[in-house]
């Protein structure tokens, strides 16, 4: 009987250690000191539709300035500057925007940031791109994004797509 109280005793240390050390399996957005725009953004080659829905914990409306870079681990990179326009409702609490980007072709999609300028303090809730040569590809924000900062993901690890993030754009 003691045996069986020391296991269970055992037991539960080990599941209270696992539990305290537990982490999301959501990944969250990190920042970036900078974003080199990557010399294949200026060729056209083929066009992406972007959707970008706004949390509804975002501001009623906002006239920050927001743009996007996205891309995929061999350096094929697109890059939308501005998307913005508070005059259209664009990026409005609880709504979702789409946008045709033009851009180079690429494999699949691994990597998106978003850049925001402004005061107001934008929250997008998701961003999911669609290429005609890729799969959907989605990554969830829901969080406050930092002014002046590209702010993303990137699961492009150990690839050229790492390597385009060593200068300010």
């Amino acid at each position: 009987m003691k045996m069986y109280e020391a296991l269970c005793f055992l037991l539960l240390c080990s599941l209270a250690t696992s539990v305290s050390q537990s982490r999301s399996i959501i990944p969250s957005p990190h920042p970036l000191s900078s974003l080199r725009i990557n010399a294949t953004q200026n060729q056209i080659g083929c066009s992406f539709t972007v959707s970008i829905r706004t949390s509804c914990y975002s501001t009623r409306y906002t006239r920050d300035q927001i743009s996007l870079a996205f891309g995929d681990a061999y350096g094929n990179q697109v890059y939308a500057p501005r998307l913005d326009d508070p005059y259209s409702g664009t990026f409005e609490r609880c709504s979702s925007d789409t946008f045709q980007v033009y851009g180079p072709c690429t494999y699949q999609i691994c990597y998106l940031y978003l850049y925001r300028s402004g005061y107001d303090g934008w929250i997008p809730y998701d961003v999911t791109v669609y290429g005609y040569y890729t799969s959907p590809v989605s990554f969830y924000y829901n969080v406050r994004m930092p002014g002046n900062i590209w702010y993303g993901f990137n699961y492009c690890y150990g690839t050229k797509a790492a390597s385009l993030v060593v200068k300010k754009a």
